[in-house]
């Protein structure tokens, strides 16, 4: 089982972060399950389930997933987004501000073999946010792409004097997608 993998291809940091800027103060959503973090861990949906700017929720057993006006201002996002040959579920920033930290936790049915998996590109981070999956360390620079398994047990702790920000958006798994996973696409393709 593959806890991470770092896809062979990344985006623009310095555009990443221009469109980060643009979004305001008042669309951040504080994460619904306050049980699992401690200081500030908020979200903004950039698809969501019927495009609402609130819902931060990405209900593995929705279908219909659509931009919210936030995606709508971010040019470089949605080009991101439409990099990917395979069904984008739910998109969202979720930040992760300076001295908070997310305890360790898995979530349900986004691994490679559950046929939907998590990804995240760093938009804003340091060397000092501390991300592990499955026990290990996975240190993500910015505008790198990874996957991680979520299904795993994994826990952040943002250590930095900066908001650690990723675009963070779940999509099925197709042969597209199996390409990039060379030693599970043999067992299952």
């Amino acid at each position: 089982m593959t806890a991470s993998l770092r896809f062979p291809f990344g985006f623009d940091a310095e555009r990443l972060q221009s469109d980060l800027a643009s979004i305001d103060a008042a669309e951040w959503v504080p994460h619904f399950n306050k049980s699992y973090y401690k200081g500030d861990w908020s979200a903004v949906p950039l698809r969501a389930i019927g495009g609402m700017a609130s819902q931060i929720y990405p209900d593995p057993a929705a279908h219909n997933f659509e931009a919210t006006p936030a995606l709508g201002r971010c040019p470089y996002f949605q080009q991101v987004l439409s990099f990917f040959s395979c069904d984008v579920l739910s998109a969202r920033l979720l930040r992760l501000q300076a001295g908070s930290k997310i305890r360790e936790h898995s979530d349900l049915n986004l691994g490679f073999d559950d046929g939907e998996i998590r990804l995240h590109i760093p938009v804003q981070t340091s060397p000092e946010v501390e991300f592990y999956v499955d026990g290990k360390r996975v240190v993500m620079g910015a505008g790198e792409c990874w996957y991680v398994n979520t299904s795993l047990r994994h826990c952040v702790n943002n250590r930095s004097a900066a908001d650690r920000v990723h675009l963070v958006f779940d999509c099925v798994v197709n042969d597209w997608m199996r390409a990039f996973f060379p030693g599970v696409a043999a067992v299952h393709g």
